[in-house]
């Protein structure tokens, strides 16, 4: 997809335009804070080389003045001093304390702000300076001292006030252009790292560019289809696993939906087949009061025979969804286990089995939830297992949980059956299954209500010949 059309799918801007955006304006506060700082950092360098210039130029006309012999000499020699300033601007003022100057140069007639002159001893420093603005918002830097005329020929009579000021207008032209290339540099920085990530962006997403178009062509036609991985980046390269990690659980739930969809309708469709078949031959003509209950006492079994379905597919349902609540009590192992074997005695005594029970301790469990696992796995054992053998039944239970065990004799059964034992509708022997009425959940069922239970359900092998059942109740502290 090309960006106008991923961000009217998005509905606003593509994660590059977003990106691209945000990194230009990270760009641009970099930028701008490093003009920031180097701006001031020339204002500061132009202002100290002024001060220097300035405290230099003052210390002058104070050695100067101690060589001449008296003040007349500098009214008569005036340009020696209006020289020695480096700007037209700068204002030079000369004058005994509390009189008019006698030396003066101020172009821009500049007013000096108040100030205390400097003793003569004392040298001029940075400290000393002070700073005015002119009305076009130039800065200058005025210094008043103290110096002795004649002082270094050993005469050293009058005192004179020197005012001196520098106009900092050639550090304001120099900061107004400074300013200009720093702006300019400042957009072409952005601009340029806008335009770069931008391209750096569009090519580092083409990755996942392709991803989303593989990811486009998954249905549910085609759930086979997974992402590609190899040559991907580290980060996408998780993502993508994750990704087909889940549609493999996908399409295993997807193709577990059909197998228990087809399933379903078999289940169904054989009893309603058998109703309709039933019912059109009794109405084909006209039949005995005796013929006509005899039609509903088999509708009645092929009825009761779809209420146990519809039963156990609601709750397989709701046990998938959690909606069951799971209220535990203490049962007594040995006792519960006694109530089921005497109840499927007769059952198996049909078939010439008989039930071999070794139970003690305790499970924490919802009654009804655990008699029907249990009843399950001993109907299962009546049903599949050999005639005239023994059902063994154990129990225990211990600081871990309790553990049931059901075994009977049977064939050998293979891996690939076993795990599937617990499917719905999954039946190992059909003719067996068709003549005992199993309908392929009972195995199912047991799974599901040790999942509510957290507990597990498990088949194995012990030996050649027997087939073992065990589910596990997990201690009373962990149960929900």
């Amino acid at each position: 997809m090309n960006d106008r059309t991923e961000a009217a799918a998005g509905g606003g801007w593509t994660l590059t335009t977003r990106v691209t955006a945000l990194f230009a304006l990270l760009a641009c506060l970099v930028v701008t804070s490093l003009g920031i700082y180097l701006d001031d950092a020339a204002r500061q360098a132009l202002a100290q080389r002024a001060d220097q210039a300035l405290i230099g130029r003052v210390e002058h006309f104070r050695t100067l003045m101690q060589d001449l012999y008296n003040v007349e000499q500098m009214e008569q020699r005036p340009a020696l001093f209006e020289s020695m300033m480096g700007n037209e601007q700068d204002v030079r003022i000369f004058r005994r304390r509390n009189e008019a100057p006698f030396i003066q140069s101020n172009p821009d007639h500049l007013v000096p702000p108040p100030m205390e002159p400097l003793p003569v001893d004392q040298p001029v420093s940075a400290a000393n300076l002070i700073t005015s603005t002119r009305d076009d918002g130039v800065k200058v830097r005025w210094v008043s001292a103290l110096a002795d005329v004649g002082r270094g020929r050993g005469q050293g009579g009058d005192t004179v006030e020197i005012v001196a000021a520098y106009v900092m207008v050639q550090e304001a032209r120099m900061m107004r252009s400074y300013r200009w290339r720093i702006a300019g540099a400042a957009a072409a920085a952005v601009l340029l790292t806008a335009l770069l990530g931008f391209l750096l962006l569009r090519r580092g997403l083409q990755p996942l560019v392709a991803m989303s178009q593989r990811a486009a062509q998954i249905t549910p036609d085609h759930l086979s289809a997974r992402l590609e991985q190899d040559g991907m980046p580290a980060e996408l390269r998780r993502v993508a696993l994750s990704f087909n990690a889940m549609l493999d659980r996908l399409e295993a739930g997807y193709a577990h939906l059909a197998q228990f969809s087809g399933d379903l309708a078999h289940e169904i469709r054989t009893p309603i087949n058998v109703l309709m078949g039933q019912s059109q031959v009794a109405l084909g003509q006209r039949r005995s009061p005796e013929e006509y209950e005899q039609l509903l006492e088999s509708n009645v079994e092929e009825l009761q025979r779809l209420a146990r379905i519809v039963e156990n597919i609601l709750f397989l349902a709701q046990a998938d969804h959690a909606t069951l609540a799971v209220e535990c009590t203490q049962l007594d192992l040995s006792e519960e286990l006694g109530k089921i074997t005497d109840y499927f005695e007769g059952i198996a005594d049909e078939r010439g089995m008989r039930f071999e029970l070794a139970a003690q301790g305790v499970c924490q469990a919802n009654l009804i939830m655990w008699r029907r696992a249990v009843n399950n796995l001993v109907i299962n054992a009546v049903r599949y297992g050999e005639p005239d053998s023994s059902i063994r039944i154990q129990a225990h239970s211990d600081d871990g949980g309790s553990r049931i065990i059901v075994e009977n004799r049977s064939d050998d059964v293979t891996p690939h059956a076993m795990v599937r034992m617990f499917d719905r509708f999954y039946r190992g022997d059909l003719s067996r299954s068709a003549f005992t009425e199993s309908n392929g959940l009972g195995l199912a069922i047991v799974k599901a209500i040790m999942a509510l239970h957290r507990g597990t359900a498990t088949v194995e092998c012990p030996q050649p010949g027997w087939i073992r059942f065990t589910l596990s109740f997990p201690p009373a502290a962990t149960l929900p």
